[in-house]
């Protein structure tokens, strides 16, 4: 087994896989996927749209599987196997590679009328989508709030790459690679097992998350802030409550739809997210403190609009109140107290002494610098470093996938793995 498969074969052994396959130029990596899963011991079963015939044909995932194809609706199946009801049973996890713009938005939508479409919709088990399309197709924002709206539903994400696409253009687009698919392949596999099994470490845990920025307001029009989307922090908590924690998000302003099974508090100031906060620390067992709060407010706010022909305008500045270092210090600290850090330079340096001077257990630091990191975008790229010295580097990955490590960490940290 090549050397870059053998890391996944003791995870995808065994398991029941279908691969969904639909009419994009893209299709033909999913030969290499297939071939991969089951070198690695996965049994696989492979579906297609029927324009995804015109790029690859059946008989070769017939031959890659070792299976027959499921390719029409309405054509007799020669095994009761190949149904679209009975391999939706069969699946522990779907993974649609290529996802095409066309499928998403039937997905999306809930409209089933090919292979594809009715064995996901009667699905279960989770599903893993790596779209693949040209740069202008997936920059489309139907394109993007279709993936925002399966995301919400707990499909997991892999977003495409940037590279050379099938028009000759650069962009981003390009399916991702091989093993970051099978990555979100076993990361959803294990997702489910946790919820199989109960995931006992967190079902009784309650998780007070804060995400997104804070607005401190010089006047009724005008605040103080930051880019932050609260991506991250939404993350964590949609993560969180599939695992089946009992999860508090206190949200400063986002466009982000609260995640479901998940108690959401509105706030807007550092000092309205403070108290958000203090109010629930006594029933809370994790903090994970992924806001990105504004460090200075107005000393006054102006009850009205100030007006715009003011020259040399001179605001002065307050600092708000440390939400995560309060809740650190607290009498009433939670077991474990997470706290991130946004840097520019000196990442870990920095990030570990901010471990330090608030005494935390655990701190998640990014380059806000880095390509595929920081503000505003679906992916990160962090380090995460603990108390007791530990320091894990992670590749870019999603926000979920991130969210799922950091899970896991804190596992580690209250000596449950």
């Amino acid at each position: 087994m090549d050397e870059k498969l053998a890391q996944f074969g003791e995870q995808l052994a065994g398991r029941r896989i279908v691969i969904a396959v639909t009419g994009g130029i893209a299709a033909y990596k999913s030969c290499e996927l297939v071939s991969a899963l089951v070198q690695c011991g996965a049994e696989v079963r492979v579906v297609m749209t029927p324009n995804a015939g015109y790029f690859v044909g059946a008989a070769t995932f017939r031959a890659l599987s070792g299976h027959p194809v499921a390719c029409e609706m309405f054509v007799e199946p020669t095994e009761i196997e190949i149904e679209h009801v009975a391999l939706a049973e069969f699946a522990e996890v779907i993974a649609v590679v290529p996802a095409t713009a066309n499928v998403l938005g039937k997905m999306a939508a809930g409209i089933c009328d090919d292979f594809v479409t009715t064995t996901v919709c009667a699905s279960r088990g989770p599903v893993v989508l790596a779209p693949a399309m040209n740069w202008a197709m997936w920059d489309n924002p139907i394109v993007q709030r279709n993936c925002d709206a399966l995301e919400k539903l707990g499909y997991y994400l892999v977003p495409p790459e940037c590279g050379r696409l099938a028009s000759g253009e650069e962009g981003v687009g390009r399916l991702a690679g091989l093993e970051k698919i099978l990555a979100a392949i076993v990361q959803a596999l294990a997702a489910a097992d946790r919820s199989a099994a109960g995931d006992s470490w967190l079902a009784d845990k309650r998780i007070l998350i804060t995400a997104g920025p804070t607005r401190e307001y010089l006047d009724p029009v005008r605040f103080i802030s930051n880019p932050s989307s609260g991506k991250m922090g939404y993350a964590l908590a949609r993560v969180a409550a599939a695992r089946g924690a009992h999860v508090t998000l206190v949200s400063g302003p986002t466009a982000l739809t609260p995640p479901p099974d998940v108690e959401v508090a509105e706030v807007e100031s550092a000092q309205q997210m403070r108290e958000a906060v203090m109010v629930r620390l006594p029933e809370t067992d994790i903090f994970i403190g992924a806001a990105a709060v504004a460090n200075f407010a107005p000393q006054r706010r102006a009850d009205e609009k100030m007006p715009a022909s003011q020259e040399g305008l001179t605001v002065e500045l307050v600092p708000t109140p440390h939400v995560l270092g309060e809740v650190a210090a607290s009498e009433l600290r939670p077991e474990v107290v997470v706290g991130f850090a946004a840097e520019t330079e000196n990442v870990e340096e920095n990030a570990a002494r901010k471990l330090q001077d608030r005494a935390l257990d655990l701190i998640v630091a990014n380059d806000l610098t880095a390509a595929g990191a920081g503000f505003a975008v679906d992916t990160n790229e962090v380090t995460i470093i603990r108390s007791d010295g530990t320091v894990r580097e992670l590749p870019e990955l999603t926000k979920d996938e991130v969210a799922q490590i950091i899970l896991d960490e804190i596992e580690q940290v209250l000596g449950l793995e």
